[in-house]
């Protein structure tokens, strides 16, 4: 494969220095703490007629439109990030010429791969990495990596969508942008009416602060080498039964595998009520659709799921979702310095390690969502609910039949495995149109690979049970 580098300039409106965004802020201390930029984004299969041109006038267009991608974050003399954006500059598009024999998308995950892995300064490097793949010099797929400062997966979304303004023939911009811009969210954000936000965000926080359990796992247990383990469990009878589950309640599959999570959790650790941290798009927010910038921010999800039938738990689960939706827009710096004072009134460090994240896409019943996409080992970005949603609508009510005819197809498979620094706990749902498909990345010193196993077995085993039995109880003790 040879590679060569196209240059593309750029121009914008808008040049200046300022502080971060809250979401900025957010994904800032996460790099800190596990020194990484958390590069995000993939490849796609490029439709027929894609020419370079058109590449290149697409690499131009977007930076140019969307202040998040002519963006670096720079530090001062005591270590303080801001954001600095430049009117203009150029970009290099790679573009890679496939050898005979050589597979596309192999070779375009190799590239995505390489984006992700390989140092990225983000002083200084401009935040998008694009690359293109030719078979017999003919485009054949594409690749884009950013990093997680200056984008979310609803962020991705929103760039996506504005390409509609594009003529991509002759690189013409065709409509207005529209969205929240990062230099302008960060002064509406030490306006009064975004204090007060936060100030109810925070309370929320702290109350649960000062009352959830301080342990949360089982361990420490003997550390694997290495370290961090994904397992993806894939059930077609779980899909089934969670149709059936969300048919009785009247909530969507979001709030029903939340809850099988929160008492396959209970179940395993022993620990009640589940502490779950999710990442909230905020994009319901004023201005924030269409803003191809980063402003989902992490929210604490609690839920009892003590003695309690389980349609119970899976209302308890929709009702913690709204509570988290609606009190996740808040400065981390605020969040750092109350739970830091929590912590020292509790005597304790508080284990906030444990995540879900819901990569599907649907109407949800909840603020939550976003991530969409990006899957990082911080949580960033969740949706509620799925298109899913609709199919099941329209598919017959599945029979118990149907549900236990499916489990032998269940399977568990080993995935990555890693000694990059991660959370203890990251669940996945994964979009998958007719099995429930979850992968949970654990910290095999909290959670082992045996826990690992019976917490996604457990999953599916309480939704077999609970699918055709509303008398079905959690089997979890009252905290």
């Amino acid at each position: 494969m040879r590679q060569h580098t196209i240059t593309v300039p750029f121009c914008g409106e808008g040049a200046g220095t300022e502080d971060l965004t809250w979401g900025q802020w957010g994904v800032w201390r996460a790099m800190q703490g596990f020194s990484s930029p958390f590069m995000v984004g993939g490849t796609m299969k490029l439709e027929d007629g894609t020419t370079l041109d058109h590449l290149r006038h697409v690499l131009a267009f977007i930076m140019g439109r969307h202040e998040s991608l002519r963006t670096r974050i720079r530090t001062d003399s005591e270590g303080r990030p801001t954001q600095v954006l430049s009117e203009s500059g150029e970009v290099g598009l790679e573009v890679y010429d496939l050898d005979d024999g050589e597979d596309a998308a192999e070779q375009a995950e190799a590239v995505r791969a390489r984006y992700e892995f390989e140092p990225f300064d983000i002083a200084r490097d401009w935040p998008v990495r694009m690359a293109v793949l030719r078979k017999d010099g003919v485009p054949d797929h594409f690749v884009a990596m950013y990093p997680h400062m200056v984008i979310d997966a609803f962020g991705f979304e929103a760039l996506v969508g504005d390409l509609v303004n594009l003529d991509r023939e002759t690189g013409r911009t065709l409509g207005p942008r529209v969205g929240v811009q990062p230099m302008e969210l960060a002064r509406k954000q030490r306006t009064p009416a975004a204090t007060r936000a936060g100030d109810a965000s925070l309370r929320f926080w702290e109350h649960w602060l000062r009352q959830i359990p301080i342990r949360r796992f089982n361990g420490p247990h003997p550390e694997q080498d290495p370290r961090w383990w994904d397992a993806t469990y894939d059930s077609r009878a779980a899909q089934l039964a969670v149709t059936a589950v969300s048919t009785r309640t009247g909530l969507g599959s979001g709030p029903v595998l939340l809850a099988a999570y929160a008492v396959a959790l209970a179940r395993v650790t022993g620990v009640t009520p589940s502490v779950i941290r999710m990442v909230v798009s905020n994009r319901f927010r004023p201005g924030f659709g269409s803003s191809v910038s980063v402003v989902a921010q992490p929210g604490l999800c609690v839920i009892d799921v003590g003695d309690c039938l389980f349609d119970e738990a899976v209302q308890r689960a929709w009702q913690a979702q709204i509570a988290t939706g609606k009190n996740s827009y808040y400065d981390p710096r605020r969040l750092a310095d109350l739970r830091e004072r929590v912590e020292k009134d509790r005597g304790a460090a508080l284990d906030l390690t444990c995540y879900f994240n819901d990569r599907r896409r649907a109407p949800s019943g909840a603020a939550t969502g976003a991530d969409a996409g990006t899957d990082t080992g911080t949580g960033t970005d969740t949706d509620t609910d799925t298109d899913t949603e609709a199919r099941a609508a329209d598919e017959a009510a599945p029979t118990a039949e149907q549900m236990w005819d499916a489990l032998p197809l269940s399977r568990l498979s080993w995935g990555i495995r890693s000694n990059s620094p991660d959370v203890k706990a990251y669940l996945d749902v994964n979009a998958s149109p007719d099995t429930v498909n979850l992968t949970l990345r654990a910290d095999t010193q909290s959670v082992s690979p045996g826990e690992q196993v019976a917490i996604l077995r457990t999953m599916e085993e309480l939704l077999l049970h609970a699918a055709f039995d509303p008398g079905y109880r959690t089997g979890v003790a009252a905290p």
